[in-house]
């Protein structure tokens, strides 16, 4: 066993102490709702006004593969994971129900649809409950709303049914872009117990007040893609290679989103006992000094690449693409390594839209005003997927 090996055993071993008690079947409330114990390391906040404790750190599954790496994460005392029914073309969710099958009772499990309607959604939920091999959710998400008007009656009558039915403990809404309209709206309805939206360090600072309104509020706040894009595996010939993936920028990252109190927890996506041991580690580490540092350097580093999803975008694209979702997409394949994903999604937009070439452009109609260069990501998805 090598010493890198050994060492992240250790440590998750020493994380794996006793965090949960006894819990009956009929309270389904997690174990980890009580202080935990200081020796841990762990961190716990209250997720809004749910009467849930969480680990400030949780586990995003969307990219996991490896169901070993959710059950080591649940041996330490991670508390909170988040699947969707989307995802890997619907299998994630049976890989975390089997992952989690043994400590179902002392974890919150939250998963996502995304669908339009009543009837539809309720569908999504009985599969996933299905895949899952629970009788319930802790958090169902109405999923990748950005307009007001996406918070339709019809959606937030099948979250009422199904908590009626207990099928769900709690209601939540999940947010990539439209945050300035979309989270204000989310707390007005008075409907959602959690919302989870993106939010990470290159953000607008209205981010700030926008979660805190809404945490005052007692919505409880999750917080996702808080690796701005990731970029540890850019292509290994784009000269931003050994600068994107060097350690300490995605920690930092991490590291800047817990020191908001007004974030309950945490979705980073963990792909192997690695970046288990690193998130874990996270949690007893402040953000200081060095880590700002870090980040401004980072920062600039992904100006060109990344979409932050502010909606601010200017001008528009003379053959209708959605620009922000394309270089989104381009950024799983790119920054979390997830080629499958990102084609995956490429491949909801409109066949006629996904043929249109940027070539037959003389300049790109659209201007980000955080420097992100609009054509040439487009374009690098075109070669990527299409």
């Amino acid at each position: 066993m090598n010493e890198q090996s050994s060492r992240r055993r250790f440590l998750i071993a020493g994380l794996s102490l006793p965090a949960f008690g006894n819990v009956s079947s009929s309270s389904r409330q997690p174990a980890a709702a009580g202080s935990a114990p200081a020796a841990s390391g762990l961190r716990y906040r209250n997720l809004g006004k749910t009467g849930l404790k969480v680990t400030s750190v949780g586990f995003g599954c969307m990219i996991t593969s490896d169901p070993t790496v959710i059950e080591r994460a649940a041996d330490a005392g991670i508390n909170y994971f988040d699947t969707a029914r989307g995802y890997q073309g619907g299998n994630n969710e049976r890989m975390v129900g089997a992952a989690l099958k043994s400590k179902r009772k002392s974890v919150v499990v939250s998963s996502k649809s995304h669908a339009s309607g009543k009837e539809e959604a309720l569908r999504d939920l009985e599969t996933s409950l299905r895949e899952l091999g629970t009788d319930y959710l802790d958090i169902w998400h109405l999923h990748a709303k950005s307009r007001p008007e996406q918070l339709t009656e019809e959606l937030m009558e099948a979250q009422r049914v199904a908590k009626q039915q207990g099928k769900i403990r709690f209601a939540g809404v999940s947010t990539h872009a439209g945050h300035a309209e979309l989270i204000p709206a989310a707390v007005k309805t008075g409907h959602f117990d959690v919302i989870l939206t993106s939010y990470n360090f290159s953000m607008d600072p209205l981010m700030e007040k926008l979660i805190a309104d809404a945490r005052q509020a007692g919505v409880g706040i999750v917080a996702m893609k808080v690796m701005a894009g990731g970029f540890r595996k850019v292509r290994e010939a784009d000269p931003l290679h050994p600068k994107l993936g060097r350690e300490g920028a995605m920690l930092a990252m991490l590291k800047w989103v817990l020191k908001n109190s007004n974030v309950d927890t945490t979705i980073p996506s963990i792909t192997d006992l690695d970046q288990l041991d690193e998130n874990l580690r996270v949690m007893t580490e402040a953000f200081g000094a060095a880590d700002q540092k870090l980040l401004a350097g980072h920062l600039e580093r992904i100006r060109p690449l990344y979409c932050r999803m502010c909606g601010a975008c200017e001008g528009a694209c003379a053959r209708g693409l959605p620009v922000s979702d394309i270089i989104r997409y381009v950024s799983y394949a790119e920054g979390y390594g997830q080629y499958q994903l990102g084609r995956e999604g490429f491949l909801t937009i409109p066949a006629e839209l996904r043929q249109a070439s940027c070539a037959s452009c003389v300049k790109c109609a659209v201007r980000c005003p955080n420097g992100v260069q609009v054509g040439e990501r487009v374009a690098r998805a075109h070669e990527l997927f299409a």
